[in-house]
């Protein structure tokens, strides 16, 4: 994970109570999934606080709050939200929601690569780079014939990637930037 950070703030707690954790980068559009790991930290409250994993129920467990659902959410929306409900019991409570780790957004690597299997998609990651994050070609692979197949609203589509094309910049287009749940097979 990149050592970039991601803060999504509601008011600014005062720069002696700012926390140092370092979150992850967070990719444009991204919303809450499933096993992300957050830490919410109310700065007018910290026993409040706490750094919580998303449940496969999409909700995740705060002190005094109880379950929040959280799935589906940008980290600002999340940051509203408990800060709306820990009003019952702080005023201006000043709610920070800070993704520390992103693990919802999978992408899959089967057939002739050195590590095949799950990779979480922290950032925007393109094929050649899953490719590498895979340990690379296996010697009997053939370089020429790797689909991403993507489930799409229309349906599954398979796109083409041709390696030796990418990599000598011809048809650099066919190197897709991933999406989360893409699959890329290599022959």
């Amino acid at each position: 994970m990149s050592a970039a950070a991601q803060v999504v703030t509601r008011p600014a707690p005062p720069a002696d109570t700012r926390s140092a954790a370092v979150a992850a980068a967070v990719p444009k559009n991204y919303v809450i999934g499933v096993d992300d790991v957050l830490s919410v930290v109310f700065w007018r409250d910290k026993d409040m606080s706490a750094e919580v994993v998303v449940r496969p129920d999409g909700k995740i467990s705060l002190p005094m709050l109880n379950d929040v659902a959280a799935v589906g959410m940008t980290p600002e929306e999340l940051a509203h939200k408990v800060e709306e409900a820990a009003t019952k019991f702080v005023r201006d409570a000043g709610a920070t929601v800070i993704v520390k780790a992103i693990h919802s957004r999978k992408v899959y690597v089967i057939g002739e690569v050195a590590k095949p299997g799950t990779f979480d998609l922290g950032t925007d990651m393109n094929v050649l780079q899953l490719i590498a994050e895979a340990g690379g070609f296996l010697e009997d692979a053939k370089k020429d014939d790797v689909t991403i197949v993507r489930n799409e609203p229309a349906g599954e589509h398979r796109y083409k990637f041709k390696y030796n094309e990418v990599i000598r910049g011809i048809d650099t287009k066919q190197n897709l930037r991933l999406l989360p749940g893409d699959t890329i097979i290599v022959r």
